[in-house]
């Protein structure tokens, strides 16, 4: 039963010291970018864009990082089900919600002219 328990613990573990190590393989590759100064940009790129390659790789032997590939392919694969509307669909509602603003903000500026006669050309005169 110990053992069981104690499976998950050394799975997590593992877990935390590989994305820490992709953490400061990606820190270093910031601080090399921007510590690199007398160097010219395509080096400083260079570093930059390899230590971020070479953090992403080692995050993705990680548990949590196969994970976050997985679902990567799965929200591609829900992307490529999506049906996506016509240039004519897209104008007509897009013509529609432009129409409705116009008409709430048509009926907002009557609500408010109505409460502002009311507040301060109603009201107001009864006090003096």
């Amino acid at each position: 039963m110990s053992t069981q328990n104690a499976q998950p613990q050394s799975n997590k573990a593992l877990d935390v010291v590989i994305v820490t190590l992709a953490v400061v393989i990606a820190a270093a590759a910031v601080f090399a970018f921007t510590f690199l100064t007398e160097q010219t940009l395509g080096i400083r790129l260079g570093a930059l864009i390899g230590g971020l390659v070479l953090a992403a790789i080692v995050a993705a032997f990680s548990p949590s990082g196969k994970r976050f590939i997985a679902f990567c392919r799965e929200a591609w694969d829900e992307l490529r089900r999506v049906v996506w509307p016509t240039r004519k669909e897209t104008v007509n509602t897009t013509g529609i919600v432009m129409a409705f603003v116009v008409a709430v903000s048509f009926y907002l500026f009557i609500v408010d002219k109505l409460i502002e006669f009311g507040l301060y050309d109603g009201l107001l005169q009864l006090s003096f």
